[in-house]
């Protein structure tokens, strides 16, 4: 999973091991290998597979899996839960499932915090720049670009948490494409836990957890994305931990700023390292449409492990953060691994 590099990278480690993780670690486990497209991406798990191992049955529990989130979180899908509640007339409560609930929450609490940096209410954003399920012939028109706006905006949705119920406003859209493929990485890495699978790397359109060892004693390393030749490469041990890039590299400018309604031009890819795919997905998107200064003092205040690539003329300029520098190793380190 991690691409070749042509120069040294520089190496980011956990503080420490996680001292449970030897419990079952086998060093002459054979590594299996899966996979499969969900989420209009592919999957991917390398894992050092434990005694009795079923293959057959945990590609088909992991094919189940993913496909339940689909059907409740798709914005590509009519007939996913989302899709019902982007179809429900004003005022209408939609009762949403657990996993659903449990993304709304945090979406809701990084909505807020980032102060709608990420937005999970931007699918009419979305759809007039022609990024969902609709195609659209030509960019659309500022005054259809701030209709859209108008009908955007997580604020004006209504969560009864306890009721685990969702009110449309009328007209708007939800798109969890944040922070979806980050939770479903999440829920593949707790399935396998259950199934007694504690060492492997799983991805899933380019969100990435590694839990536990390999069998050679190594952590899953891992290579940030770094589309420019003109900054070090950047290699991670995820050793319980996840990652989640989001930029514009790959598809163009296809994240759009919830507050301006525009396509957000300066981010070249931006990685958080988090205990929680998901919200190193969700906190990916909203740093990547934070303006430079604006960005790094919202990962300084919410201690997030933050590298950002922004685009500085020609090139991109790199910026770690506080709490990422802490677990870099110095050059004088590096012989050791």
């Amino acid at each position: 999973m991690a691409a070749p590099f042509a120069m040294t990278p520089r190496l980011a480690v956990p503080l420490q091991l996680d001292a449970e993780c030897f419990a079952d670690w086998r060093q002459d486990a054979p590594v299996v290998e899966l996979g499969g497209e969900t989420m209009g991406t592919t999957w991917r798990l390398r894992l050092a597979a434990p005694k009795q191992f079923d293959r057959a049955a945990t590609a088909q529990a992991i094919a189940a899996r993913l496909y339940d989130i689909v059907a409740q979180m798709s914005h590509w899908r009519a007939d996913s839960v989302l899709g019902r509640f982007n179809a429900s007339a004003p005022g209408e409560w939609t009762a949403l499932p657990p996993d659903f609930a449990g993304v709304m929450t945090a979406a809701l609490a990084i909505a807020e915090v980032s102060d709608g940096a990420f937005d999970p209410a931007v699918g009419v954003l979305v759809n007039v720049w022609g990024h969902g399920p609709v195609a659209v012939q030509e960019p659309p028109t500022p005054a259809q670009v701030e209709r859209a706006r108008q009908r955007s905006g997580f604020r004006k949705l209504r969560f009864d948490l306890e009721r685990q119920c969702l009110r449309q406003p009328g007209g708007l859209h939800l798109d969890l494409s944040g922070i979806a493929k980050g939770f479903a990485v999440d829920a593949v890495a707790a399935l396998l836990r259950g199934r007694g699978c504690n060492h492997f790397l799983l991805e899933i359109g380019g969100e990435l957890v590694g839990a536990g060892l390999r069998p050679d004693g190594d952590p899953w390393w891992v290579d940030l994305e770094t589309p420019t030749t003109t900054v070090e490469p950047l290699r991670l041990a995820l050793h319980q931990l996840a990652v989640a890039t989001s930029g514009n590299y790959v598809r163009g400018r296809h994240t759009i700023d919830p507050r301006s309604g525009l396509p957000v031009a300066h981010a070249t890819a931006v990685s958080v390292v988090h205990r929680s795919a998901m919200l190193a997905d969700a906190w990916a998107t909203a740093l990547s449409v934070e303006q430079p200064g604006a960005m790094r003092g919202l990962a300084v205040r919410e201690n997030l492990a933050v590298r950002a690539l922004m685009r500085a003329g020609s090139g991109s300029r790199e910026w770690i953060s506080p709490a990422l520098q802490t677990l870099m190793v110095g050059e004088d380190e590096r012989a050791a691994f």
